[in-house]
């Protein structure tokens, strides 16, 4: 029997990206638990959201007459923003942060039971103490990423990888922004190329993975679009609502992308601070590694 994986050791780039799936595979019932359970009710919500903003796109994209531009079509390209589009994208981003608390939290308390699956009470006490913290960190965060990235490319490329061990720093270390936000500089320094390649490589398996889900019910609904304009064929209702569910369903896929980064967060703190190694040697000594052996009296 494989033991189970342990979190904090260094790590090269390959086995990094590999033992992003071995974790996953070793936890993947307590993982699909916590996720339904954390995660479940914001995945409902931006599914339903989302499935009332493409109904009402669709009614005007089969009203829509591509050789009338008077003043009832003229704005037919800005018909999703409705209220339920601004709906849809704030339970997104509620889906998002909840899953990547939700992962921080399983991984640090997998590493505090010594590589043990953690309680649902364990899971839950760290869920609502992280989870407003951790979202307004990832707004401030995605506020300098995009403030970079608008005033030059490299900086927001550079800030993407360093923003990234922001949160698990901050759960894990259980600390404070501003100081993860310092730390995560610190760690990066020299190994910067590694951290990027690692995101890159789990982003580009994310949209694959992503792709293969969603895409035939994509094709789909767009092979039917493009009827309705040559042969005045409406696009299906049913296209669109399983394409929308598929999408929404399709960011489980997340769980990859914040394992890896906690995996290199624990590869950045091992290679230059041992704090796994030096909770092992403290431990010398204090456990009796065998359980059916007595202590001795006198």
């Amino acid at each position: 029997m494989i033991p189970n994986i342990e979190l904090a050791k260094p790590r090269d780039f390959g086995e990094i990206i590999n033992d992003t799936f071995i974790f996953i595979r070793q936890n993947f019932k307590p993982l699909l638990k916590y996720f339904f359970i954390f995660c479940g009710f914001f995945l409902a919500a931006t599914a339903a959201t989302s499935i009332l903003t493409q109904i009402s796109v669709l009614k005007n994209v089969n009203n829509f007459n591509p050789n009338s531009f008077d003043s009832d079509n003229r704005f037919a390209a800005f018909s999703f923003l409705t209220p339920s589009y601004f709906l849809s994208m704030l339970f997104l981003l509620l889906e998002y942060i909840s899953i990547t608390v939700m992962v921080l939290c399983y991984m640090a308390l997998y590493k505090q039971k010594q590589n043990n699956v953690p309680e649902m009470d364990e899971m839950w006490g760290y869920f609502k103490f992280y989870f407003l913290k951790i979202l307004g960190s990832s707004i401030v965060m995605t506020i300098l990423v995009v403030l970079g990235a608008i005033f030059c490319l490299m900086p927001g490329i550079y800030l993407y990888p360093v923003m990234a061990l922001v949160l698990p720093i901050m759960v894990i270390e259980n600390t404070s922004f501003n100081y993860a936000f310092n730390h995560s500089f610190r760690l990066i320094k020299d190994n910067w190329w590694t951290t990027f390649g690692v995101l890159v490589v789990i982003f580009i398996i994310l949209y694959v993975a992503r792709m293969i889900l969603v895409m035939p019910s994509a094709l789909l609904t767009v092979g039917r679009l493009f009827l309705h304009f040559t042969k005045g064929t409406t696009v299906s209702v049913t296209a669109v609502v399983i394409t929308t569910i598929l999408g929404a369903f399709s960011n489980i896929f997340q769980v990859l992308m914040v394992v890896a980064t906690g995996l290199c967060y624990f590869n950045l703190t091992e290679s230059k601070e041992g704090t796994g190694l030096i909770e092992r040697i403290n431990q010398f000594g204090t456990t009796n590694t065998d359980p059916n052996v007595t202590p001795e009296e006198y």
